[in-house]
Parts: C-alpha cells; sequence; structure tokens
C-alpha cells in the first residue's frame, strides 16, 4: 500500500478522505488495495480511513483488534453497534467529502461495494460519499513494467497457440475425422499448460450458431463436430503462471474449408471496422494529451455497427480491462452495460472486441491494448479479415 501516493490523488481529486470498510470479505477492492489477506476470520465490521492529509485511522471491533495491526495508523476499538457509531462519527469529524467503493445507482456495478446502510449512517453523520471508482483504477488498475512484459510474454505464446489450433482444425476437417469443440477446448488447455500459462475456463470453441453464444462453453455430450464448412469462433485467453502475471484475451474468426459467403464477409467489415474505430479513438486521446473516459471507446465502435443497421446483435460492452484478473478494476470500454465515466489511465491494459451476433453465426474481433503517458498500442496479432482455415 503507497500511503503517500493515495494521499496525493485524494488531493488531486479534491476529496478529505478514502474510508475502507469490510465485513465477511464483501470487499476485495478494500484488501487488494490495503494489502490485507484474502483469507481469515472477518467476522466483525472494520474501518479504515485514509485522509488526503495526516495519519490513517483504523475502527476495529475489540474481539477482532488486531484484525489491521499490519497497516499505519492509530486505533480505535468498539463492542456495541452504539458505540460503533459514536467511535466512528467521531473517527471522521475532521472530513467531509469521502471517497468510497460506492456508485451512484449502482452505474459502476463493479466498484459498488458498500452497503446502503453505511451509506445512510454516514450521510446522516453529515458526509457525503462519493465514488473510489477512478482511484480503484489508479492503485489497482495501472500495470508495473514486470507486469507489461508478462502480458507480452502470455501474447506471444498464445498467437503460437491459435495458430497452430487452426491448423490443427483444418487438418482434422480434410481428413474426414473431423474434431468437435470440445475435444478442440481441451487441445487448447493442454497446449497451454505446456506452455506455462494458466486460464480459469474455457476456452470458447464454438461453430455456426453457437458463435452467437458470446460465453459458449463446450459440453463433452453437446459439441458440435467441426466440418468443412462451418463457420468458427475462438475466443482464448490466458496469463503466466505466476504472481501477478498479466491476462492476454482474444477473439478470432474463420470458415473451414471454403472461402467466406459475401455476408459472412459484410458482418466481418464492420465489426472490423467498429474494432478499429474504438482503437484509433483511444490512440488519438493518448497521441494527443486528451483524456478519455471508457464510455467514449465504446460510443466510437457501437456507432459504425449502429450505422451499418445491425446494432440490435452487438449485445455486450466493446471492451474490458485486465490486469492481474481477466476483468480487471480499471475503465470498461462500455456505454451499453453501464455508463463507464471511469479515465483509460496510462499503463494500463483492455480488451477491444465488438461482436454481431445474428441468428446463423456470430463474428466478434478481439484484441488487446495497453497505454502508456502519450501512447496507446494494440499488443498482438490484428484480424484484417476472415480466415480459410
Amino acid at each position: 500500500m503507497e500511503i503517500e501516493a493515495i494521499q496525493s490523488a485524494l488531493r488531486e481529486a479534491k476529496l478529505d478522505a478514502w474510508l475502507f470498510y469490510d465485513h465477511h470479505h464483501r470487499d476485495a477492492l478494500a484488501g487488494a488495495i490495503l494489502g490485507l489477506p484474502e483469507t481469515g476470520l472477518v467476522s466483525r465490521r472494520w474501518y479504515y480511513v485514509i485522509p488526503a492529509e495526516g495519519e490513517p485511522r483504523k475502527l476495529v471491533h475489540r474481539i477482532e483488534s488486531g484484525k489491521l495491526d499490519s497497516l499505519p495508523g492509530s486505533k480505535g476499538v468498539y463492542s456495541s453497534w452504539q458505540e460503533l457509531e459514536q467511535r466512528l462519527d467521531a473517527m471522521l469529524a475532521p472530513w467531509g467529502r469521502i471517497a468510497m467503493q460506492y456508485s451512484p445507482r449502482n452505474a459502476i456495478m463493479y466498484v459498488s461495494m458498500v452497503d446502503a446502510g453505511t451509506v445512510e449512517l454516514l450521510r446522516a453523520m453529515g458526509k457525503t460519499i462519493v465514488s473510489s471508482a477512478d482511484l480503484v483504477s489508479r492503485f489497482q488498475a495501472v500495470l508495473t513494467e514486470e507486469q507489461i512484459a508478462s502480458h507480452y510474454e502470455a501474447q506471444k505464446a498464445l498467437d503460437e497457440i491459435v495458430e497452430e489450433g487452426f491448423l490443427m482444425i483444418g487438418n482434422r476437417a480434410r481428413s474426414g475425422w473431423p474434431t468437435t469443440e470440445h475435444e478442440m477446448m481441451v487441445w487448447f488447455q493442454d497446449a497451454m499448460r505446456r506452455a506455462g500459462l494458466v486460464w480459469d475456463h474455457g476456452p470458447n470453441v464454438s461453430v455456426n450458431e453457437n458463435s452467437s453464444d458470446s460465453h459458449y462453453e463446450p459440453r463433452p455430450n453437446s459439441s458440435r463436430q467441426i466440418r468443412s464448412g462451418d463457420f468458427l469462433l475462438i475466443d482464448i485467453w490466458a496469463r503466466k503462471d505466476r504472481p501477478g502475471s498479466c491476462w492476454y484475451d482474444i477473439t478470432w474468426t474463420g470458415v473451414v474449408g471454403r472461402e467466406p459467403t459475401d455476408r459472412e464477409r459484410l458482418i466481418f467489415a464492420v465489426v472490423r471496422d467498429a474494432r478499429n474505430a474504438a482503437i484509433d479513438a483511444v490512440k488519438d486521446a493518448f497521441a494527443n494529451g486528451r483524456p478519455i473516459a471508457g464510455f467514449e471507446a465504446d460510443d466510437a465502435a457501437r456507432s459504425v455497427i449502429t450505422r451499418a443497421g445491425y446494432g440490435q446483435y452487438f449485445t455486450h460492452r466493446t471492451g474490458h480491462n485486465i490486469g492481474t484478473e481477466l476483468h480487471g478494476s480499471g475503465a470498461h470500454l462500455d456505454n451499453l452495460e453501464t455508463h463507464d465515466e471511469r479515465r483509460i489511465l496510462p499503463f494500463t491494459c483492455f480488451s477491444v472486441e465488438p461482436g454481431i451476433y445474428l441468428p446463423e453465426f456470430g463474428v466478434r474481433s478481439e484484441v488487446n491494448m495497453i497505454t502508456r503517458e502519450h501512447e496507446a498500442r494494440v499488443t498482438g496479432r490484428i484480424q484484417e479479415e476472415l480466415l480459410r482455415i
């Protein structure tokens, strides 16, 4: 935990303090930012406030009085609910505008960890509760150089695996003994394991109408064979098998044993152009030193698909933050599922993955980007046309 950096960020944001609160590990963000263990008993409420100026303060229950001893600052204790409210009021007395893991109207639900009752209590004490969303991005989503390097390691390994996988699918289709979606999922898993990569589930290997299910996962008893003539989508993600490494997450599409139809080419071209519009929006903003929020990048992609007449078939956000978690704590490229006003910060990673999902097939084209102070770039291979497998 970087107390001085947090205090500097609070002053920049014109906030008096950042209040962390937890009970039964409900707020994983608080634990991660403060460097607390993910396990262990948290059967009573604790509070930790970092002011913009001065020493942090703690409030813990007497029977778990050592819960925050690893953190700097003075400590108060309580037993009864009346004592809790009294001591919390006294602890926060110097400050009015306080950041918490809260989002007005639950707009950014990824950071909305504090229960309504706690917010009500603090408002009754005269506090103005402000969302910590941008602070969370700054202290959870920003990557170190080592983490950025780990992303490129995963990128190199996974791009090679995907290329080998497409060759495998093509060879099996031509042989007359086609593989299945599930068999290829297992093949990809084995290849990732050999390359020193880890993943949480999947990948998504899907053909024809299954490719329109953006979270499809093949099952042994129900997956389809991958035959010549099929439309194929592969969505795959992994990171290096070591603590603190950064994920790489991509999606490619193609056709097996034939040329794409005019309709398939058209849908891919619209998705590709939408992807490139979001990429260009982020690149231009960083090159010109202009702030850009997640919703603005989503708008850039979504407008291309909407103008082409397929807006109703683009059913998810344009992209998500990527870090040591696949769906990280930074800004998502989203003005559909949420109105994400969080800024895309330097030294963060995120996906760009618009899609069009028709009843007969679905197209998604997914790349990852990493930003620096005055630059944003795609980190891996970029698909410019449908693959002929």
